[in-house]
């Protein structure tokens, strides 16, 4: 029998953002919703094999309801930017999907399904409706059958007829008359006043219907009937607006085989996921696209370089015109050099890791090594650090395709040679996942395969360096990349090299301490709870919190009581158990993943941890840091703070000295919006979030206390990153509408910000990109996209991206120069890390007094703005005393 799924796709989206907790991707869109969606998707096509599938969206908010009610969903608040920014992806998600997809102006998704199904049932085909509305369940039938899911996203609870009947005592056509009666608060669709669904239900078991109880009215004593008897046109048109239409013109009749689903596009589908970054569902679903034919690459003659071909060989170098070394595994650090090709005078050459080893390699070494030889190469940062774990250096690095690949597209999925030439049009390059596999499954191929692969990635890095060289200059880009971007590869990698120093006692010593805090906080909970449970396990801990202590039931998942931090945080004013959960629940976390985790990844011959920063993560230009993360380590709690005490030198009497810039995207705005009042601030070295208080909620100094300068923190902040008036009554945890007057407030006496963030649109509006100080690019594609929701992401991302784009160019510039300055000044002191603003050192005692006055000098000089940079600095025996 042939199966259609309908899918309600407003309803998902909504049911998975608000289920989900909040995801975005390094571009800065969120993801959550999209993220729930797919997941449902995934599990609907397994579990249902369907042989037809459509999602339906409403078109508008403006249906043919609001002919005859036009307060029909007047209640509802507006859709928040970091959701209706998802639509857009759910779209192309379900093109990829092949998934056929529909709405139509004056309708509403239900009406769609509720007309299709109808059609469908004609047709004698097997029903499913997926959604999260329970005025679906009016459509449930022999062949029809709703898939109404829960609090979550993938588990749902399925109705035929007998379930309508089970749970609610009623036929599924009867919906519509307890939606009349009860009324729809979410869809403003009134009903009967002072009747819920218990007393719906007992009206409608007795009488059937909403016209019958009318019927019955005189005879219902009490309130009750009087309120039916006078509000009996709002119970008959309450049942109208309810009531699906079935009738809609839907271009389906004769058509059928466009909701016809043979199964997704795994190139498209795969696509999606890399740019939303579902990391999780690439590795879970083996998408790797079936090989290009062998015919269709380029026949690359690799000539493998032995031992007796290395005379020679080295007789070709000056004529290198690129080269590759492939690294195995992310982490470079703990990776091995798989091999190295070099393409020289139309030939390609192959050596293993094993040949340039030989004494005989030695020129070959040699030449690696000369900063006076120019080399154009892919990811000079990671083969650089792989090298240098072997003794052996790598200089003279002109050119990066990866790295200008970044610069010219931050936003692109793929940076890989594979993406690349396929982006380029050049001869295809297998991906590395079809000749290396992945995870367990990874291998060295054969060398003639192995040999042919690196080959093609040295031809094709030679074809690309002049075509991304000379985009570069037509983008005005190429200084960014010369000046700032490759020099700090180097630097970067210097660093990683040095690593930083972990006292790994001290880290032991404190994981038992933060163990017996945890004994003492579990035993706490126990006295507070009456009883022994599981804390870890959410299961208890509801049945503790809801069914024992009778707290309020905040929200529920498809297992049960939602205990997860949000609804904690919203519980903690009713019982002083909470607080100590979530005292508990950030100890565990601290004891797992940053004592825990930093042991495993101390390097036992150096005893130190050292990083991987990556360059080409984040769109917005700021550096990101793995293996392990060291930007991550917390400073909101003390027990979280004290992690840093384990950060030490290398040498005795050495320090670790830090430098942090001070709001540094403030006084990047300052500087762009040319905002009076902001630069007045700055340059008087004003408090800027009292004065912003000051401003905006109209107060003398004095009035400002410690809760208006902190909403006052968060809309100043929240203007920098983008925040919409929802996400700001997130952080303050007061209703989107008083979010919104701060926001318009803060506006309004800061006009200068307003009038920047309207040029800026308008700029972006015209030239697709926008540019920090540095000229980093920022390209906007849907800037014009009639899409609001596209449109709307994009004019956000144009708000924003020149502040924080411009804030990270600044420190990566401060890092470069002081750097320089290190050398130059032939001082012993190191950098170590970059953590968001601040720069990590270890710096000897004799140059203690020279560094504290020389950091800031260089981070403050780095850029010239109309307001002052500042860099606080600070220094200890260890990072916290640093801090």
């Amino acid at each position: 029998m042939e199966k259609i799924i309908l899918v309600d796709g407003n309803s998902i989206a909504n049911r998975a953002f608000y289920a989900l907790p909040m995801l975005s991707n390094s571009q800065g869109m969120h993801t959550n919703a999209v993220y729930g969606f797919t997941m449902m998707l995934l599990r609907i096509i397994e579990e249902e094999k369907p042989t037809h599938f459509m999602v339906a969206f409403d078109a508008g908010k403006i249906t043919f309801r609001h002919q005859d009610f036009k307060e029909y969903k007047g209640g509802r608040m507006k859709t928040p930017p970091e959701l209706s920014e998802q639509f857009p992806m759910m779209k192309e998600l379900l093109q990829a999907f092949r998934i056929f997809q529909y709405e139509l102006e004056g309708y509403e998704a239900d009406d769609i399904i509720g007309t299709i199904s109808r059609l469908a049932e004609e047709r004698e085909m097997e029903v499913l409706i997926v959604t999260g509305d329970k005025d679906m369940l009016q459509l449930a039938s022999d062949r029809t059958t709703i898939l109404l899911t829960r609090k979550g996203i993938t588990e749902v609870d399925r109705f035929d007829p007998a379930a309508v009947e089970e749970k609610y005592g009623l036929q599924p056509k009867q919906i519509i008359d307890l939606k009349g009666l009860m009324g729809d608060p979410s869809d403003n669709i009134p009903g009967v006043p002072g009747v819920g669904e218990k007393t719906a239900l007992k009206l409608l078991h007795e009488y059937a219907s909403v016209e019958n109880v009318l019927k019955h009215a005189d005879g219902i004593k009490g309130k009750l009937g009087e309120n039916i008897r006078s509000h009996s046109d709002s119970a008959q048109m309450s049942k109208e607006l309810a009531t699906i239409f079935r009738e809609v013109e839907v271009p389906i009749e004769g058509q059928w085989d466009r909701l016809e689903y043979g199964g997704f596009d795994a190139r498209s589908v795969k696509e999606m996921f890399r740019k939303l970054e579902f990391k999780s569902l690439l590795e879970k679903m083996d998408l790797s696209e079936e090989s290009r034919q062998e015919t269709e690459q380029e026949q690359i003659a690799a000539q493998i370089v032995t031992s007796g071909g290395l005379p020679d060989f080295i007789g070709m170098l000056p004529s290198v015109e690129a080269m590759h070394i492939e690294v195995a595994g992310e982490n470079p650090h703990a990776s091995e050099i798989i091999g190295y090709a070099f393409l020289a005078e139309g030939k390609a050459y192959y050596m293993s890791q094993a040949t340039m080893e030989l004494p005989e390699a030695g020129k070959v070494r040699e030449w690696l090594a000369d900063e006076t030889i120019e080399k154009r190469m892919y990811d000079m940062h990671k083969a650089a650090v792989a090298l240098a774990w072997k003794q052996q250096a790598l200089r003279g690095v002109v050119f990066d395709v990866m790295l200008a690949a970044y610069l010219l597209d931050p936003t692109e999925s793929s940076l890989s040679l594979h993406g690349l030439a396929d982006k380029f049009r050049l001869p295809p390059i297998s991906e590395d996942e079809r000749i290396f596999g992945k995870g367990a499954k990874f291998r060295v191929p054969k060398e003639d395969q192995l040999s042919a692969h690196l080959c093609r990635k040295a031809a094709a890095i030679r074809r690309l360096s002049g075509v991304l060289q000379q985009e570069l200059e037509n983008s005005g880009m190429h200084r960014l990349f010369y000046d700032l971007e490759l020099p700090l590869s180097a630097v970067l990698a210097e660093m990683e090299l040095t690593g930083v120093l972990v006292d790994t006692e001290d880290l032991k010593s404190y994981g038992k301490e933060l163990e017996g805090i945890l004994e003492g906080l579990m035993a706490d909970i126990h006295d507070l709870a009456g009883m022994e449970f599981n804390i870890n396990s959410p299961k208890q801990l509801g049945e503790i919190l809801f069914d024992k202590l009778g707290l309020p039931v905040i929200k529920k998942t498809k297992t049960g009581y939602s205990t997860d931090a949000e609804v904690l945080e919203k519980l903690a004013p009713y019982h002083e158990i909470v607080d100590k959960i979530l005292h508990y629940r950030q100890i565990a976390k601290l004891l797992s993943t940053y004592v825990e985790g930093l042991l495993k990844e101390i390097r036992p011959e150096t005893h130190k941890v050292h990083t991987y920063f990556r360059q080409t993560v984040a769109a917005t230009g700021r550096l990101s840091s793995q293996f392990p993360n060291l930007q991550n380590i917390p400073i909101r709690m003390e027990e979280g703070r004290k992690i840093r005490k384990v950060f030490v030198p290398s040498e005795p009497g050495w320090y670790i000295l830090a430098a942090d810039y001070s709001q540094i995207e403030l006084r990047v705005l300052a500087h762009i919006s040319q905002d009076d009042k902001l630069i007045e601030a700055f340059q008087h070295n004003k408090d800027i979030h009292t004065k912003t208080a000051m401003d905006v909620f109209g107060v003398s100094e004095d009035q400002v206390d410690a809760n208006l300068r902190r909403q006052a923190k968060a809309v100043n902040f929240g203007i920098v990153y983008g925040i919409s008036d929802y996400g700001l009554s997130q952080n303050l945890n007061i209703t989107r509408k008083e979010a919104g007057r701060f926001i318009e407030q803060y506006l309004n006496v800061f006009m200068g910000v307003r009038k920047f963030m309207e040029d800026i649109v308008q700029r972006a509006r015209r030239d697709g990109y926008v540019t920090t100080l540095l000229q980093r690019r920022r390209y906007l594609p849907e800037i014009n996209s009639s899409n609001y929701n596209l449109r709307s992401f994009a004019e956000r991302t144009a708000m924003n991206s020149p502040i924080q784009g411009s804030a990270a160019d600044i420190i990566k510039l401060a890092m470069v120069q002081l750097h320089s300055r290190l050398q130059r000044e032939k001082l012993k002191s190191r950098m170590l890390l970059q953590v968001h603003d601040e720069l990590v050192l270890e710096v000897p005692e004799d140059e203690l007094e020279r560094m504290k006055k020389l950091v800031p000098e260089v981070m403050e000089g780095a850029l010239k703005l109309d307001v002052p940079l500042k860099a606080d600095v600070s220094y200890g025996l260890n990072w916290y005393e640093a801090k």
